[in-house]
């Protein structure tokens, strides 16, 4: 084998023992993160009223059960905001029906014509906000269900005055078919335990903004939703913003449930590459520093430029088998507690050599897709107009 070659290799080899080293790490994060559940939480003298704001844009797989579970949580006194920016959005009458079924005093449905140029969901909470009476604010995603538990969980942390803002981990749930569970591997076996792991090192800071409690005053003092409104990863941003000030941020040990709702295999992969460009956006270091962490798709190619002889092939199998032996852990029933994530643990090597291959296309696309509209990207990740895509357009005309 000539010079050229062994170093080849050797670069390959790199990040298959690097992130199989990693995958140790970031299961005993997990599992130590989650044996926090059993803290007990100080419970305060007494409780805050809260507004919980609700974006919603178009129907959704379970939507009427993640609404309704907004609106019958074990707390004193709170109202449920929920936003359309369209007259004419297929979700609203559903909105009137949970409306009506809780009373206005609870459930509050605010209707904007207002198409979305920007940030789809900052443009949805800025018309959310003004509905809203109460000085805490909860955003949860109109694809999370929540637990009657939830609301005192996440607010309880905000009486301590040194928080700037709460959150939660997410959990994917409701997976069906195959690219449906890959997308549940992406967010469960990989990004949820990323964030926690980078939570429990101190490596960095995350603001989950698909289940996050403030106050008011904090939002405002960072510019508002407004000011958020070209970011991609506005949650990122508006932690930063936030941290900035002084202010602690606080990723506590509950777990909310975000349904997977994918209509194809193409809809897998736009979201999936959207997960990469959200990364590349927030955390331009750590994207990049992510590529040596992928272990089994650089074991495979070490495995191929061995011509998978006895040393390819036992890194190969080292790689895949501490993949998968602390993907199971990390998703058991003492860490995020995913059943149908370990029932397609198989499906586990493919998706990460697909995200492989996202990565490197992350690297360079400048569009992105967010609810059948295509935006694009500046050089710092700011988000530009552009156009309604294709599918979006096919819909439309099915619909006519």
């Amino acid at each position: 084998m000539d010079e050229i070659g062994i170093i080849v290799q050797f670069l390959v080899l790199v990040p298959a023992l690097a992130g199989s080293f990693y995958v140790l790490l970031s299961a005993a994060a997990v599992l130590f993160f989650c044996r926090r559940r059993r803290d007990r939480v100080e419970v305060p003298a007494e409780w805050p009223a809260v507004s919980i704001l609700k974006p919603i844009f178009g129907l959704e797989k379970n939507l009427a059960q993640n609404l309704r579970s907004a609106c019958t949580q074990d707390y004193p006194c709170y109202q449920v905001v929920l936003s359309v920016q369209r007259l004419d959005d297929p979700a609203l009458p559903l909105l009137r029906k949970v409306e009506q079924e809780f009373g206005r005093e609870r459930v509050t449905v605010v209707a904007a014509e207002s198409e979305p140029v920007l940030n789809g969901k900052i443009q949805n909470l800025r018309i959310a906000l003004p509905a809203a009476r109460h000085d805490v604010l909860v955003i949860s995603d109109s694809d999370v269900e929540l637990r009657s538990d939830y609301l005192k969980t996440i607010v309880a942390p905000l009486q301590d005055s040194g928080i700037g803002y709460v959150c939660t981990p997410y959990r994917a749930t409701h997976a069906e078919r195959w690219f449906e569970r890959l997308e549940l591997l992406t967010l469960n076996a990989d990004f949820v335990t990323n964030v926690i792991f980078a939570s429990v090192t101190g490596a960095s800071g995350f603001c989950l903004g698909a289940s996050t409690a403030l106050r008011r005053a904090t939002l405002e003092a960072i510019g508002g939703f407004e000011s958020l409104a070209d970011y991609l990863v506005e949650d990122f941003e508006m932690g930063r913003r936030i941290r900035a000030r002084g202010l602690k941020g606080a990723l506590i040990p509950y777990f909310v449930d975000t349904i997977v709702d994918l209509q194809n295999a193409g809809a897998w992969w736009r979201h999936h590459l959207y997960w990469d460009q959200n990364t590349r956006a927030a955390r331009p270091g750590g994207f990049f520093a992510s590529v040596v962490t992928r272990a089994v798709p650089f074991a495979l190619l070490f495995a191929v430029l061995r011509l998978f002889d006895g040393l390819g092939l036992t890194i190969l199998a080292v790689a895949l088998a501490t993949r998968l032996l602390t993907a199971a852990a990390a998703l058991g029933r003492h860490g995020i507690d995913d059943p149908v994530g370990r029932r397609s643990l198989h499906l586990l090597p493919a998706r990460d050599v697909a995200g492989l291959v996202s990565w490197f296309v992350a690297l360079s696309k400048r569009t992105f897709v967010w609810r059948g509209l295509e935006f694009g990207l500046t050089r710092d990740s700011r988000i530009v107009p552009r156009k309604a895509s294709r599918d979006a357009t096919t819909r439309a005309r099915v619909a006519a």
